[in-house]
């Protein structure tokens, strides 16, 4: 099963590819996505993007994690975060949301088993 391509992001809006939902914060794996609920775990941009936030998508078995942190890269993403994912054998890329994108699609494109979750906004 193969990575989603996100098809399009703007301020507040992301649509994945095979999928009628517009996002305004997204989850992504290979062969699904959903909305990122910062609610669910109790997120905010400080301290930022929790192992809680990652669960989900580590288990869908992805060997490279592309967070994306805001337009203006204001959601943190603590070295615990970086930790946790590095222990469990994933690469992790930390990027501005309109590289991480970029980034993702490029891994899911080269067939790499990546997912992300992506904030598109501040």
């Amino acid at each position: 099963m193969s990575s989603p391509e996100i098809a399009s992001l703007s301020w507040g809006q992301m649509k994945v590819k095979g999928c009628s939902t517009t996002y305004k914060d997204c989850k992504v794996w290979p062969g699904g996505s959903r909305t990122w609920d910062w609610r669910e775990t109790g997120t905010n941009h400080s301290p930022g993007v929790q192992p809680a936030d990652l669960e989900e998508v580590v288990k869908k078995g992805v060997k490279t994690v592309v967070i994306g942190r805001g337009m203006s890269e204001a959601l943190q993403v603590p070295p615990s975060t970086v930790d946790y994912l590095k222990k469990n054998g994933i690469d992790v890329l930390v990027l501005q949301t309109e590289k991480a994108v970029a980034e993702y699609n490029a891994l899911a494109a080269r067939g790499v088993k990546v997912g992300g979750v992506f904030h598109s906004t501040c």
